[in-house]
């Protein structure tokens, strides 16, 4: 596991703060276990699955989910501006404060309007959170193993969905006679739990060293960087001294070559339009596959395919399990395989199984062949396979890396706006075209994964173990110094860079470090100086 951790405080803080991954995910698929409980129709007096004026409940059930979607598009605006004015952790502490609030009204609703009210809240930390966490786990991973660590977020997003179809589940035992209404608001209410532990927590997150470097806040930024990259197999910290190095060389420059590019710098140049519309377009087409249609709608649908009682929600609980074990298999290789292969596999694999899929609905949906009901079942399963080892994970790294540090916050806030809005059109329409189109909803569902495969193909960069600033170069902009395949020129650079002043941070010295016996026209045969990947 060496090779994955730079040290385990870095861990600590990664999977930390993705509590707040969890507490997303489990608010936003809650609903599909809410409404696999009776008392939750009688409780609101709505017409149940193949009762008269079902209809109309679908249509209340897709509005529950577009006010929360609506939430998290403000939340996610939001963040792209309030992240660089008062920094990542502030804006973590803001979003789950802004979702307890919510979970209190949703689970102690008293009607309908005040429960639409708690969804739109919560919502709106939603969006805050599911912006901001990958964003930081990006900022202070080493880059050898960012892929790792970011992937971090989707496996607690998948813990999350695990959680709330669990705990669903559980619960529709709870009162078989189904005339109380702990089955659904206990569910709800525990989402206050990651919550309030990673609110309470987050006081001991360390800030961003990016941002404290944009701040000016440099000592800070760097004695930060040193807790968290520290290794015992660099003593003299001299990776770290050339990680900071690469960090101040590439902001200065940032801050020198984009003045007078406006207030919306994300769109004043080329190559930002281009990050922007890529991180926007991958996040807005992957939410067609059909992912969160399953994960909220898959106990309807399931139901549609002849299963009844308890069994849709163990289905739905075994799915979304199963995507755990996906993300973690995507942590562990996406560093060495890539971003752009594991992408192209997995939309790949999604546009076969979705079109099993709508054959087998449109063959067997509504017949009494049990055989090919329960084949339509199994190719649900290859999805989340597909989806969660290869496309969960590794957009949000690949959003969360692209962006230059000037630029992140929005950069990322306008991909997750893509990921919101691809929700919205889907989790609305999905009740309602499950329930008037049948199979004739998966051909979206094959279309649009296929065009996302030709945009990865054609379009997609790849970026693994590349450091934050590298990134930049294959998008067409100037690295100030590269920490990966640095010329001879800038190993010289670095080698000046080493010596710590009393502040504790890099001054820029010519002298060489008094323990280091290696002289620099011989830099280029040393190992360290090609950065962690070649160790």
């Amino acid at each position: 596991m060496a090779r994955f951790i730079p040290n385990y405080y870095n861990l600590a803080c990664v999977i930390f703060v993705a509590l707040g991954s969890c507490a997303c995910s489990y608010g936003q698929s809650i609903i599909g276990s809410t409404i696999g409980q009776p008392s939750f129709y009688t409780a609101f007096n709505l017409a149940k699955q193949g009762q008269p004026g079902y209809s109309e409940t679908s249509k209340l059930i897709s509005a529950m989910n577009g006010v929360m979607t609506a939430g998290s598009i403000f939340g996610t605006a939001f963040t792209a501006w309030f992240a660089d004015k008062w920094g990542r952790r502030v804006a973590v502490q803001i979003g789950t404060s802004v979702m307890i609030v919510g979970i209190v009204l949703v689970s102690g609703s008293v009607n309908m309007a005040m429960f639409l009210i708690g969804r739109f809240i919560a919502g709106f930390g939603i969006g805050n959170l599911m912006t901001i966490v990958p964003l930081y786990q990006a900022e202070i991973s080493t880059p050898e193993q960012r892929g790792f660590m970011v992937c971090m977020h989707g496996v607690m997003v998948s813990v999350g969905y695990g959680g709330a179809s669990w705990i669903g589940f559980g619960c529709y035992f709870a009162y078989p006679s189904g005339d109380s209404t702990f089955p659904w608001r206990f569910p709800l209410a525990f989402n206050m739990v990651p919550n309030l532990v990673l609110l309470v927590g987050s006081f001991w997150l360390p800030s961003s060293p990016r941002w404290l470097l944009g701040k000016g806040r440099e000592d800070e930024a760097f004695q930060t960087l040193r807790r968290l990259h520290r290794t015992k197999d660099d003593p003299e910290e001299l990776h770290i001294k050339r990680e900071f190095y690469q960090m101040k060389s590439q902001l200065e420059y940032d801050k020198e070559s984009k003045q007078g590019l406006g207030r919306f710098p994300l769109f004043s140049t080329a190559h930002n339009r281009k990050r922007a519309a890529l991180a926007f377009l991958l996040m807005f087409g992957n939410e067609f596959t059909g992912v969160l249609v399953i994960a909220n709608y898959g106990v309807l649908l399931y139901t549609s395919l002849g299963l009844k009682t308890y069994v849709p929600l163990l289905l739905a609980a075994v799915w979304v399990t199963l995507a755990i074990f996906g993300n973690l298999f995507a942590a562990l290789y996406l560093d060495r395989v890539g971003r752009r292969l594991f992408l192209l596999i997995g939309l790949g694999g999604i546009c076969i199984t979705n079109t099993l899929e709508c054959a087998l609905q449109a063959r067997y949906l509504g017949s009494s062949n049990l055989a090919g009901q329960r084949a339509a079942v199994f190719f649900i399963f290859m999805f989340i396979v597909f989806w969660s080892g290869f496309c969960d994970a590794t957009q949000y790294t690949y959003i969360a890396e692209i962006f230059p540090t000037a630029t992140r916050a929005e950069g990322v806030a306008f991909g997750t706006l893509g990921y919101y809005f691809g929700v919205l059109i889907t989790l609305i329409a999905g009740p309602i075209a499950l329930d008037n189109l049948g199979w004739r909803f998966f051909i979206v569902l094959i279309a649009c994964p296929a065009a996302v495969w030709l945009m990865v193909f054609f379009f997609l960069p790849e970026t693994k173990g590349k450091s934050l600033e590298d990134i930049n170069e294959a998008f067409g902009d100037k690295v100030a110094v590269h920490y990966q395949g640095a010329s001879k020129e800038e190993d010289e650079q670095y080698w000046k860079s080493t010596e710590m002043n009393d502040q504790g941070y890099i001054k820029g010295a010519d002298l060489k470090p008094e323990k280091h016996d290696m002289e620099p026209e011989h830099l280029e045969e040393a190992p360290e100086q090609k950065g962690r990947a070649a160790q």
